[in-house]
């Protein structure tokens, strides 16, 4: 006799195990690492200090800070054999695709490195493996991007911190102070979020006992798609498409007509503000936009609240308000990284919480292997 099995549109609210690398509470507006408010981890401490918390389990005291810098630091460097490649991966298709291509040298990185199944190796090796893939992943995909443009890749320095050196292997110029903590607060506020759909996958595979790259490249995978990490310069294509103020209302009508969903806004667990979108928008309108960028800040936060308040009209009770990617697009902008790198941007954080919570995960022995509720005609049926 077969279980009539509940299954809710996309799986919301079921859940699949416990961690404590964090949580989103989006009714309340709110999510956090470890026991730490995202955000307020985001306005204080570096992107560094967020990564040994979720590691570590706790922030780093001065000298532990000062240790994994120091680790780090090696780790950036491509392994010549991933270097090689990276013009071929980089030439592949007719446009440029700097996911799919970090796919592909992970993948070597874990052939070239031996990466060893997580369920053959201790703690301290997944952590190294784990440690070398997020500090290496900002390198491969801003040569990537280089190569493209057919300039020349830039080596990782030093003295720069995780967020300033990514802006400077990106654009090839060391940021302004200004520029780095804008990019830093993005970083840290997309670090992790919750059981997302790419972090879900990471931990599906994790638990097949897969070695680490496996799991981030699946992760990545899911995170490509446009209806997960891959909007933010959808979004600001949008304020493009609109143009000028007195377009607004025309283009909210006939998107919503058209069925066509509005990227930037909406969110499949916040009723409320999305509190990354409200400190990317203070972000926005700060020391950043004193200078060119001031006039794209200005029309933002104008469709900002046309679109809110057009979307309550003919949405009512539905509380869709901005999301992380509107302003995420116009803080890059800002910051002068170019619209094909917005989406890795946000894996160059993302890496860091995929591979917590494949950590997490190749803790626990089960493998996570859910069922289906079969909807199809009934067997058995005679085969013709």
């Amino acid at each position: 006799m077969s279980t009539t099995i509940s299954v809710p549109p996309g799986l919301r609210n079921v859940v699949v195990t416990e961690t404590t690398l964090g949580d989103v509470r989006g009714d309340e507006g709110f999510y956090h690492y470890r026991q730490y408010s995202a955000v307020d981890l985001a306005q204080s401490k570096t992107l560094e200090d967020v990564w040994f918390l979720l590691f570590e389990g706790h922030l780093p005291t001065a000298a532990e800070r000062a240790k994994f810098i120091a680790e780090l630091a090696p780790l950036r460097v491509l392994p010549e054999e991933v270097r090689a490649v990276l013009p071929a991966i980089a030439a592949a298709g007719p446009t440029i695709n700097p996911l799919a291509g970090l796919r592909t040298a992970l993948s070597l990185l874990a052939a070239t490195k031996i990466l060893p199944p997580l369920w053959d190796v201790d703690p301290a090796r997944r952590k190294a493996d784990a440690m070398l893939v997020c500090a290496v992943t900002p390198t491969i995909l801003a040569a990537l991007y280089r190569l493209r443009e057919g300039q020349q890749p830039l080596d990782p320095r030093a003295d720069l911190t995780a967020a300033a050196s990514w802006l400077y292997l990106v654009t090839g110029k060391v940021p302004t102070d200004v520029e780095a903590s804008a990019i830093e607060h993005y970083l840290i506020a997309t670090v992790d979020h919750g059981f997302n759909a790419s972090t879900f996958t990471a931990r599906v595979i994790t638990s097949t006992g897969a070695d680490l790259v496996s799991a981030v490249a699946g992760a990545i995978g899911a995170f490509s798609g446009p209806l997960h990490g891959g909007a933010p310069d959808r979004a600001l294509a949008s304020l493009d498409e609109i143009g000028t103020p007195d377009r607004i209302d025309a283009w909210v009508r006939a998107k919503v007509e058209a069925g066509d969903r509005i990227m930037g806004f909406g969110h499949a667990v916040y009723r409320t503000d999305d509190p990354r979108s409200l400190m990317l928008r203070e972000i926005a309108r700060g020391p950043i936009s004193h200078g060119p960028g001031g006039e794209l800040v200005e029309f933002a936060t104008t469709v900002e609240q046309r679109i809110v308040d057009v979307l309550a009209e003919l949405k009512p009770g539905r509380n869709l308000y901005a999301n992380v990617e509107f302003y995420a697009g116009v803080v890059m902008e800002l910051c002068g990284i170019p619209r094909a790198m917005f989406t890795p941007t946000f894996a160059v954080s993302r890496v860091i919480g995929w591979s917590a919570n494949i950590l997490e995960q190749a803790a626990d022995s089960k493998i996570i292997r859910p069922s289906a509720q079969y909807v199809g005609p009934p067997p058995p049926a005679p085969v013709e």
